[in-house]
């Protein structure tokens, strides 16, 4: 199999396992949102470590932790997937998946906008045009709803900011993760001992199996991780910003079609006018790409699910 192929099929695994991710999370119940994050640090943190060991990689995030600068950025970009998570988490299991599926949809234009105010880089104009389309989504979206989409803009902003940490810090996928799990291993511990604690923890209290599938979150979190790093080393970025779309039409259409979530037509009509925005974008950017000019200011990085 040639590497092309190789990193289209690793790019499609990735996103599809993150596309399904809100059937998975449901079924952490009944641990809260909380107690599943907290897990989700722990296990992934053993589990990145045993493939560090495994793959000798370890000289990587020795590297890593004596560089100060780079050791700060990663503990910052470790709060932002954290919280990303805990929003995720917490948007799933209340029944808001058509919601968190807006963020991933939104986030590519956010991380645009991020783009300009962190990097001072410039927009074309069909790129603004773009940011102007969802910023209009949004207003239509806000009136549906009744409130501004809090939840899907928190995603795309945590995710977005997560991007934008990892731009000043490139680093290798599981090197990376375990250090930024492992800086947030010791908050993840405590709040698991005072939920435990408070008998509210439901690790080896809810039955052998709902022990195992939070030990699996750990793995769940790395293989879409190391598949998506699999990918963008083979296929061009701008095929990947093209597969990163399957993510959220599947947690959408799970929302809708799995939970019987509503899709009013206003709300309807607000993630068409999401989706000509990322057209209009998507179709900027593969023009630009074609003609081998530079990537525009996003960066295309893991769906941080």
């Amino acid at each position: 199999m040639d590497d092309r192929r190789l990193g289209v099929l690793s790019g499609l695994a990735a996103y599809s396992l993150w596309g399904l991710f809100p059937l998975y999370f449901p079924l952490l119940e009944p641990a809260g949102g909380l107690e599943i994050v907290a897990h989700r640090v722990l296990w992934s943190l053993v589990f990145v470590g045993l493939l560090l060991t495994v793959r000798r990689h370890w000289s990587q995030v020795r590297a890593l932790v004596t560089d100060r600068r780079r050791l700060l950025v990663l503990a910052g970009a470790a709060v932002l997937i954290a919280v990303n998570w805990l929003v995720f988490v917490y948007g799933v299991n209340s029944g808001q998946v058509v919601e968190t599926s807006l963020g991933y949809f939104i986030n590519p234009l956010v991380s645009v906008l991020l783009g300009v105010v962190v990097f001072s880089e410039r927009l074309r104009v069909l790129q603004w045009v773009a940011v102007g389309i969802a910023a209009v989504a949004v207003a239509v979206l806000t009136i549906d709803y009744g409130r501004p989409p809090w939840i899907a803009l928190a995603l795309a902003a945590s995710f977005g900011l997560y991007g934008v940490m990892k731009k000043l810090v490139r680093v290798e996928a599981a090197p990376g993760l375990f250090v930024e799990t492992a800086l947030v291993a010791v908050p993840a511990a405590v709040v698991l001992a005072v939920l435990h604690s408070g008998g509210n923890g439901t690790f080896g209290n809810a039955g052998a199996g709902h022990a195992l599938l939070l030990v699996t979150s750990g793995i769940a979190t790395a293989i879409p991780l190391l598949l998506f790093a699999a990918a963008a080393r083979r296929i061009p970025l701008s095929t990947v910003g093209l597969l990163q779309y399957l993510t959220p039409l599947m947690q959408l259409a799970i929302g809708v079609f799995v939970y019987d979530e509503p899709m009013p037509p206003a709300r309807l009509a607000g993630f068409v006018i999401v989706w000509v925005a990322l057209a209009v974008f998507t179709a900027d950017s593969l023009r630009h790409a074609r003609a081998g000019s530079r990537r525009p200011a996003a960066e295309i990085v893991p769906a941080g699910l």
